[in-house]
């Protein structure tokens, strides 16, 4: 029973003592250890006092020390945690630190990052002594480099209260005796001169000590007090101070009070900014949200200056608490989702990962908006199943937004999903949203990245998918009403050439390129005889050599391509220009013109918006402003997918995307630059958006223009053969019969491209239609009798004017008769 009272406190110690550490040898009663909280396993520091090795005196002054550590709490001085004693041994357990001598041995940090971890550690100590000098009235009386301890946050934590008095105390001696001979070097020079102890004040020894602390941050241990007259490391801004510090008359000596008031002012040595950062982080709690949000969206610019150790396990926590506790918003995002990459991937998945997930349900746009721009920053750290089960999900809705900027923001974030999302949410659900984008949203941009990201996507989708839809969407693509549009298409179609069976290439791509050599913009025309260029030469590879082709068509029923091998072909500058770009609303570089009146007037139905005649109001992240849509989510009503598939547009006779979309052109129409202007250098990753683009001006986005309206988006009826197109109020017959000839050559190349529909979205089941066969039947036999028909008027027209075959700048004198 007695050797139940008898038994080893030690055992009831909550910590284990680990491995010594370095840095405090023959400098402090104490020896400093690595330890671990039993149970959590969590980090401190032990600090050991061995009561047989060291004498009684020493044991007294370990003693006293604990005593007032445990009763002293401030946050720049050393945090107390628990304590043990034994007959062996005094165990105090503290917050995990180093001694600063250690500390700054190893540190590795350079230039403007080691300038400001220093002026933070002055700080706080000049901090911890104020609050000893003049709150509680308190001599330290052994601040040098072995009496501070840094944290794995960067901060100092002053230590050492071996000699710790209280002012006044004993005026006889003022100037305690130090049993340890190495620390003798840090006593002020009123000590050896009795003289000057009347004029010393309650601050002056401490300040004697805060000198030294200065010259050995900046140069190393101190080895005699001569040493302190070399200022040469000493920065500009801190030499006067310093020289004060280390007066050899008391009086002269500055209270610490006074020294944080001065170099706190600007220009002072206190005032950068991380001083700044962190004092408003410890005051962030009486913080309104309109200074929370100021400080925030400015914080991502200073961090790369601030050193590693303080953003990770300083500024990232309060940005943590800040979140999940505070009202700061969505502005903290930056900066959280900015030192998040800093961390472990385990600790990373405990932090921010449940962030992420919990903003994502998040019903403010501003909020959504920002994470589908800062995307790319943590995707790379979310699990699959994460982001299939709970990002996914709330991804999806962007489709569906009212808001232009929401729906193409969550064009652009399919890139950066498609990795990680399965079968059924890239093949069936995102291939659906961008079929009815790519074709029935009223912004041309997000028509355009649209038709941009499926490029970028397309090593992800199955195979059999794939080859079902790309050429349908990239096809549809060419014909709309939008250049980038237009060029976007022809770019995707030569960036994933590798996909593509040569039957199809012949019987649909080329079809549906040859058009757009005579397209009204340069860079359409460019890139598509760049293209027909490209795709011809593996024609005629082919046909030169026919064991070619099963090289050619290898990628296009694999299910993990190589991106990389088609940028060594002939279309590797399409493969740059789609998987590295996205198109830049022209809104962002362009200024509104008026167009320019032409003399010669087109048809109505001919006409294709060039640059000159398009509107600045089509799609633009940063020119709405309105977070209204003129549609509502009502005309996204999933049961009408069959109206909004985008083979549709294929099948339609007779007609081009861009004729049938053209918006009425009046003398008043506001103009923009050519497309060159548009595509030069506006298709880079800068669209994206960074976190510090104005949040005021998210909440004022454009609604989309008036300009396209439904009205002008209407599509001709496939079921009739002999639609009819309504033309402008003049009609020049001389153009008449180009338009039929070019009507003609788009149904024809209709006939080639396959629709799919929703039961396309479905794994890999092919349901045939039964009546496109006739309904193209009836169409090819409707042009050979058209054609037919024309071919003999202009036989019976020669030989009525007996003149033989025209000749160039002959006058027709009577107009041709309608077709």
């Amino acid at each position: 029973m007695w050797s139940f009272f008898s038994r080893d406190p030690a055992k009831d110690f909550p910590y284990e003592v680990g491995d010594p550490v370095r840095g405090l040898e023959d400098r402090s009663v104490w020896t400093l250890h690595k330890g671990k909280k039993r149970g959590t396993q969590d980090e401190v520091s032990i600090f050991l006092f061995d009561v047989n090795k060291n004498s009684e005196t020493q044991f007294d002054i370990a003693k006293a020390s604990l005593k007032k550590l445990k009763t002293m709490r401030h946050p720049s001085l050393l945090h107390y945690l628990d304590s043990c004693e034994t007959e062996k041994f005094l165990y105090v357990a503290t917050e995990y630190v180093e001694p600063l001598a250690t500390n700054i041995e190893d540190n590795k940090l350079e230039g403007l990052q080691r300038d400001l971890f220093l002026a933070w550690g002055i700080f706080q100590i000049t901090r911890a002594l104020s609050f000893f000098n003049n709150d509680g009235n308190l001599k330290h009386n052994n601040v040098c480099l072995y009496s501070v301890f840094v944290t794995l946050a960067g901060e100092w934590k002053l230590g050492g209260f071996e000699f710790l008095s209280a002012h006044g105390q004993d005026n006889s001696n003022p100037l305690p005796i130090k049993i340890l001979p190495k620390l003798e070097i840090y006593d002020p020079p009123e000590k050896k001169d009795q003289t000057k102890l009347k004029s010393m004040t309650k601050c002056s020894t401490d300040m004697w000590g805060l000198g030294c602390l200065i010259w050995e941050a900046f140069n190393g241990p101190l080895s005699n007090q001569p040493a302190l007259k070399t200022v040469d490391k000493i920065p500009k801004q801190l030499c006067t101070l310093y020289c004060e510090l280390v007066s050899a008359n008391p009086a002269s000596r500055p209270n610490p009070a006074d020294i944080i008031t001065r170099c706190r002012k600007m220009g002072g040595y206190f005032k950068n900014d991380l001083i700044d950062t962190m004092l408003f982080l410890e005051e962030i709690q009486i913080k309104d949200k309109i200074e929370k949000g100021k400080f925030f969206s400015t914080l991502s610019s200073y961090l790369d200056n601030f050193p590693e150790p303080v953003c990770v396990h300083k500024i990232l926590p309060q940005l943590l608490t800040a979140f999940h506790y505070g009202d700061a918003g969505s502005a903290v995002l930056a900066p959280m989702f900015k030192l998040g990459k800093l961390l472990e991937d385990a600790d990373y998945q405990k932090q921010i990962v449940p962030c992420v997930v919990k903003l994502f349900a998040s019903n403010d746009r501003t909020t959504r908006s920002r994470l589908l721009q800062q995307l790319d920053q943590f995707i790379m750290h979310l699990q699959n199943s994460t982001v299939n089960d709970q990002i996914f999900p709330q991804v999806v809705h962007g489709f569906l937004d009212t808001n232009a900027i929401i729906r193409e923001q969550t064009v652009k974030s399919i890139v950066h999903l498609a990795p990680k999302l399965n079968y059924n949410n890239l093949n069936v659900e995102v291939l659906r949203h961008f079929a009815r984008l790519q074709s029935k949203d009223d912004q041309g941009g997000i028509r355009t990245n649209t038709t941009v990201c499926l490029g970028k996507i397309a090593a992800h989708l199955h195979p059999q998918i794939r080859q079902k839809v790309l050429v349908s969407a990239f096809v549809r693509a060419t014909r709309d009403a939008f250049p980038p549009a237009r060029q976007a298409g022809v770019l995707a179609l030569a960036a994933t050439q590798q996909y593509f069976l040569l039957s199809e290439v012949a019987n649909r791509v080329l079809p549906a390129l040859c058009p757009l050599t005579a397209d009204p913009e340069k860079q359409v025309r460019d890139a598509a005889f760049r293209t027909i260029k490209g795709f011809l030469g593996k024609l005629e590879k082919v046909s030169e050599d026919p064991s070619l082709k099963e090289g050619m068509e290898a990628d296009v029923h694999t299910a993990t391509p190589s991106l990389s091998n088609a940028a060594a072909t002939w279309a590797g500058w399409a493969v740059t220009a789609v998987t590295a770009k996205f198109y830049r609303s022209h809104s962002d570089t362009a200024r509104v013109q008026h167009a320019p009146k032409s003399v010669l007037s087109k048809p109505g139905s001919l006409e294709q918006p060039s640059s000159s005649s398009m509107s600045t109001t089509t799609s633009s992240v940063t020119s709405m402003t309105s977070l209204e849509h003129s549609e509502s989510a009502s005309d996204y009503d999933p049961e009408h997918w069959d109206m909004t598939a985008w083979g549709e547009i294929d099948s339609s006779a007779g007609t081009t995307a861009a004729s049938a979309k053209s918006p009425p052109s009046s003398g008043s129409a506001q103009a923009t630059p050519g497309l060159a202007a548009l595509c030069e250098d506006d298709w880079d990753n800068e669209e994206w958006g960074t976190l510090q683009e104005q949040p005021a001006a998210e909440a004022e986005l454009a609604s989309p223009s008036e300009t396209w309206n439904n009205a002008q988006w209407t599509e001709p009826n496939v079921n009739n053969a002999n639609a009819t197109y309504v033309r402008g109020p003049r009609v020049d017959h001389r153009t008449e019969h180009r338009t039929e000839h070019r009507v003609a050559a788009h149904q024809n190349s209709n006939d080639s491209l396959g629709g799919w529909e929703d039961g396309e979205f479905e794994p890999i089941e092919e349901n045939a239609d039964e009546n496109n066969a006739s309904k193209m039947d009836e169409m090819r036999r409707k042009r050979e009798e058209r054609k037919l028909q024309r071919q003999r008027e202009m036989e019976a027209r020669r030989s009525a004017r007996g003149q033989g075959p025209m000749k160039l700048g002959t006058k027709i004198t009577t107009p041709p008769p309608p077709f």
